[in-house]
């Protein structure tokens, strides 16, 4: 078989394990391996205070608990305090995606959690008693250290109320913080394929096709993801405006099968690879010149 010389240039890099990409964020070829399910590290980088100045590591607990359930790995808490405390210079890097990025390669971190938490409590207590309430403010960034894209980014609040300072500011962080890091540890598994284990395990995935509008081209790519391997049961769901969303099931997680329906289009059109995640894949048609 006679290749073209892109194609000839796509499976060299392939077989060397290389990610190449055509234009902005657009997926051409991933070696699948790279930071993906139980290879995914974590880094935790949270600025925490409780009553407004005493430091404290509630959330950092939280979160590295949450992301280990998950099936995630977590850069060493204690190295990491130990490090960033003799570099001052790491504190003033993670301030942006880019510096906090370089930080989370540092210490070998596929994704770096960064971010503050402070909890303060009310200006008076309750009525005549000893209760007061407590507030706190929890805001988070997860950005991956290969690209520094943020993967999610969220901020909460929470209230509590107790006798003790100490332990009710805890409580409001606490309350704040299962909040936000339940909403991170989903976007992070979503987006490194966490729960999408290449164990050759039938699960149903999602397939949106962009750029078909005309019915021959829809036709096209239903024929076409009926006879590529690895795939059965191909279901149209819906279409609307050129976009066509077909179900299937398949034994391949999403960034393996995305590369196999990359490099097998259907006559007279390409794809282009828009987006890959957890039980979903998002493509774009192009008629080929």
């Amino acid at each position: 078989m006679k290749l073209k010389h892109g194609a000839c240039c796509l499976f060299r890099a392939a077989a060397c394990g290389a990610a190449l990409f055509t234009g902005a964020g657009v997926l051409v070829a991933s070696d699948g391996s790279d930071s993906t399910a139980k290879n995914a590290k974590v880094m935790l980088m949270i600025d925490e205070k409780n009553l407004g100045s005493v430091p404290t590591s509630e959330i950092e607990a939280l979160a590295a608990k949450a992301f280990l359930a998950q099936g995630l790995q977590v850069v060493d808490q204690e190295m990491t305090k130990a490090n960033i405390k003799k570099d001052q210079v790491l504190l003033k890097m993670a301030g942006d995606n880019r510096g906090a990025a370089s930080v989370g390669l540092q210490f070998g971190a596929d994704v770096i959690i960064v971010g503050d938490a402070v909890a303060k409590p009310a200006a008076s207590r309750i009525a005549d008693t000893q209760i007061r309430t407590y507030q706190a403010s929890v805001t988070l960034r997860a950005v991956r250290t290969d690209n520094s894209e943020t993967i999610a980014s969220v901020s909460e609040v929470g209230t509590a109320m107790g006798i003790d300072d100490v332990m009710g500011g805890s409580k409001a962080l606490r309350v704040a913080g299962e909040k936000s890091i339940a909403q991170l540890v989903e976007a992070v598994s979503q987006k490194m394929g966490v729960g999408d284990p290449d164990d050759g395990s039938t699960r149903t995935l999602a397939l949106t096709v962009g750029g078909v509008d005309q019915s021959w081209k829809v036709k096209a790519v239903r024929k076409n993801l009926e006879k590529t391997e690895g795939i059965r049961h191909v279901t149209q769901q819906s279409y609307n405006s050129g976009s066509a969303t077909f179900s299937m099931d398949t034994t391949m997680p999403a960034h393996k099968l995305s590369e196999a329906i990359l490099l097998n289009p259907p006559d007279g059109l390409k794809y282009q690879v828009l987006e890959v995640v957890r039980g979903k894949i998002s493509l774009r048609a192009v008629t080929e010149k």
